[in-house]
């Protein structure tokens, strides 16, 4: 049951994991506001990027939902859907490729953190998810939208 595990001190290796993943995301969009003539290209991996990650995070609300004892069937069936939602999200911003598409793609991280802040609410997770949630977000979304408005600006 997560609330058991609500005290917890975050390990060691997840931030490790969880600030280095932010690497990518600070490296591509530096790229593409260093080297406007490949810009495209550091967005693009950037985007590709950012569609990989967000599908993760998604699927950790599937793990959740196994491991939840304390909600309610229908909670838990909530908890399962919106696990995917991520991942379709990333798929059409990858499909659409335009202004649409990263509008797309940082709107999926926003809604995703917002979804980690109801899980919360009505599961308890561990007591350093939501703030290492919320600094790994903000990174992610700022790199590119920074991306995205100096290849689209």
């Amino acid at each position: 049951m997560m609330t058991e595990r609500a005290s917890e001190t975050r390990p060691r290796i997840v931030a490790w994991l969880g600030y280095g993943g932010l690497i990518p995301f600070v490296a591509l969009a530096a790229l593409t506001c260093i080297d406007r003539e490949r810009g495209a290209y550091w967005h693009g991996d950037l985007c590709i990027y950012g569609a990989l990650i967000l599908s993760f995070v998604g699927a950790l609300h599937w793990g959740f939902a196994m491991q939840l004892g304390n909600i309610s069937a229908s909670q838990r069936n909530f908890v399962f859907a919106w696990s995917v939602v991520p991942c379709l999200i990333a798929f059409a911003a990858l499909v659409e490729r335009s202004v649409l598409g990263d509008i797309l793609l940082v709107s999926g991280f926003v809604l995703h953190y917002l979804q980690d802040r109801r899980l919360d609410a009505i599961a308890g997770l561990p007591a350093w998810y939501l703030p290492l949630r919320l600094q790994l977000t903000a990174v992610a979304v700022v790199c590119l939208a920074v991306s995205a408005s100096v290849l689209r600006g």
